[in-house]
């Protein structure tokens, strides 16, 4: 169990339940970041009484420190201060719960400093995921995914002495709030009919993505970095209850699941005990109460961001960095009401088609995939 934690994203939905958790354990927040809620943030800091807090921007942070200026708490803003909350000296895990692009660098500096890493932002490892892992066995950091998704392959994984008996994973999927929807239904959806996710309660950003099945294929993506399988090994089954949060087939046929209430409390508390558990304030499951539990192919025509994420995926290089910037700025544009629910997939797939494809990039060359995509996006939406 860690006994000190840095938090990337607190004011968010990962950031919130990781703090709840914290509240009931003996560990010690040492930094805190966010983007621009500046109240939440000092209530938090009130609370934990971290030794940096930062936030995404000067004008928050400078609010921020007015707001807490009796404490001794130092204040920064921007992707500098990010880093520093990843690679503190005091900090024995980071639990990157930012959403974007943003958590690249940071993340890395927490590898760099051989930290645990309680990964929560599936950017990293999609635009960067080859780059990441390596570095990641240089330094000997360790990487615990907190998405319920993953956190369930970690958990069937621990029963499993040699990787080769794997056949594949099989990520579910909730189908999100248009399950079951043909393509005319959903020609004239709204971003409130799309924010209605049916059994988690996420970030705007992350809920778009449910709805379209691009959150499924980025974490198809994620699946293949983490367990180092390819994409053929990586499989997705529509789940509507949300009870069974991934499983694991192996070559024998046998398949284990990991099964629980949809709650991550339960996923972020195992990064930070791991290898032990502990008791954890979220609900039992009652398997005789919990209804049956089904599931179904995943309809990649009516929803084909999941069909274009695996072809990226099997592409690999700046592609997924080109699809992952592209979807952000396409989702921004939707939630602002100036695209349309289907132009997503649209923008997102010529984006892939247009931008120049490296086979394999530096550091430098995925951040440039992702610049030239948002700015391609912005250019013809």
């Amino acid at each position: 169990m860690v006994q000190s934690v840095s938090i990337l994203g607190s004011t968010g939905s990962i950031g919130r339940q990781a703090l709840d958790i914290i509240s009931r354990m003996d560990v010690r927040v040492v930094a805190l970041t966010a983007g621009t809620n500046v109240e939440l943030m000092a209530q938090q800091c009130r609370q934990f009484r971290p030794r940096l807090a930062v936030m995404a921007t000067e004008e928050a942070s400078d609010a921020l420190a007015r707001q807490i200026s009796d404490l001794s708490i130092c204040v920064m803003w921007g992707e500098e201060g990010l880093i520093q909350a990843a690679a503190m000296e005091e900090a024995q895990c980071v639990i990157t719960a930012v959403v974007g692009m943003v958590g690249l660098r940071p993340t890395l500096a927490a590898i760099q400093a051989g930290k645990r890493i309680g990964l929560a932002n599936k950017e990293t490892l999609v635009c960067a995921g080859e780059l990441v892992m390596a570095e990641a066995e240089k330094y000997g950091a360790q990487i615990i995914p907190v998405d319920s998704e993953h956190s369930a392959i970690f958990q069937c994984l621990m029963g499993v002495k040699d990787p080769g008996e794997v056949k594949r994973l099989i990520l579910t999927c909730s189908g999100g709030p248009f399950y079951g929807m043909s393509r005319e239904q959903l020609t004239n959806v709204t971003k409130a009919d799309a924010l209605k996710h049916p059994n988690w309660k996420m970030g705007a950003k992350i809920t778009i993505d449910c709805a379209t099945l691009m959150n499924k294929g980025l974490e198809v993506i994620e699946a293949m970095r983490l367990y180092r399988l390819p994409v053929e090994q990586v499989d997705v089954a529509i789940h509507r209850q949300s009870i069974v949060h991934s499983m694991v087939e192996l070559v024998d046929g046998a398949v284990m699941a990991q099964l629980g209430v949809p709650d991550m409390r339960l996923p972020i508390q195992l990064a930070l005990t791991y290898p032990q558990r502990t008791a954890c304030p979220v609900e039992g499951l009652d398997l005789c109460k919990c209804g049956p539990l089904t599931f179904a192919e995943p309809d990649m025509e009516d929803f084909p961001c999941l069909a274009l994420a695996r072809r990226c995926a099997k592409l690999g290089g700046t592609a997924c960095a080109v699809m992952n910037g592209a979807n952000e700025e396409a989702v921004a544009l939707f939630l602002a009401d100036k695209i349309g629910f289907y132009e997503i997939y649209a923008l997102v797939c010529q984006a892939v088609d247009q931008i120049p494809y490296v086979a394999a990039p530096t550091l430098e060359q995925i951040l440039e995939a992702d610049r030239l995509a948002r700015a391609y996006v912005r250019d013809h939406a």
